[in-house]
């Protein structure tokens, strides 16, 4: 016999559940992440506030499933940019990912706008969260490592270079995407924490609206800090 998660039990369980997320992130469209409610969830679905605590057991479990869904969709865009331009000189791979990034932000502004910040005061994301969004990033530190950086950044270089060496989880992060790096590893790891602040730096005022009625193509904008990185870089 089937299991109960493949019966019709759990489908209905799977269906309610994604009810349920769909209307947290329609929540977040209208009021950010600090709207999120699952009372508010409840009433839009026709069930009691109690019976939604069936499927999770608090605001911050269903946030948590949010995040980790964007950052595991996201993910697997950034590494189908990454397989499409496998080949192509660093450069040419960079723009590919950052290209990716934007388009799944912009084609799912709600998920994004979860991942960019915490979505209360109160919220601590687990471990996992973490390990979700270094996926995002791994493809952007091999690209970067197979530049030759000038001496910019030197602080930010020689601290990250620390951090690779006295964390464990780190240095397996960057063995697993660049594992030719250890010569400087400290560079691969500045150039992806650098490339992730001017995506988020871009993306993220596009997201929100604040280009609208500029006269400009923020994907432009985009392009040329992907290029301003590459140069800072010396990615071919």
């Amino acid at each position: 016999m089937p299991s109960s998660d493949q019966g019709p039990r759990g489908r209905y369980r799977a269906q309610v559940r994604g009810e349920i997320k769909r209307a947290a992130l329609q929540q977040v469209a209208s009021g950010g992440a600090a709207a999120v409610a699952l009372n508010g969830i409840a009433k839009r679905l026709g069930v009691s506030g109690p019976a939604l605590y069936k499927y999770f057991g608090s605001r911050d479990e269903l946030l948590t499933e949010l995040i980790i869904d964007g950052y595991a969709d996201l993910a697997d865009v950034v590494a189908q940019a990454a397989e499409a331009s496998a080949g192509r000189p660093a450069r040419a791979r960079l723009h590919a990912l950052a290209a990716a990034f934007r388009g799944w932000a912009v084609a799912h502004p709600q998920s994004y706008l979860l991942l960019t910040g915490p979505p209360s005061p109160t919220y601590q994301a687990p471990p996992e969260t973490v390990d979700r969004a270094r996926a995002v990033l791994g493809p952007f530190l091999a690209a970067l490592a197979e530049g030759r950086p000038g001496p910019g950044a030197p602080a930010l270089r020689k601290q990250l270079a620390r951090w690779s060496d006295t964390a464990p989880e780190v240095a397996a992060w960057v063995d697993a995407f660049a594992p030719d790096a250890d010569a400087d590893a400290g560079a691969a790891l500045a150039g992806a924490v650098t490339v992730w602040a001017r995506l988020h730096g871009v993306i993220g005022l596009e997201a929100v609206g604040h280009f609208a009625g500029m006269g400009f193509a923020p994907a432009t904008l985009l392009d040329a800090e992907i290029d301003a990185l590459a140069d800072a870089y010396g990615l071919p």
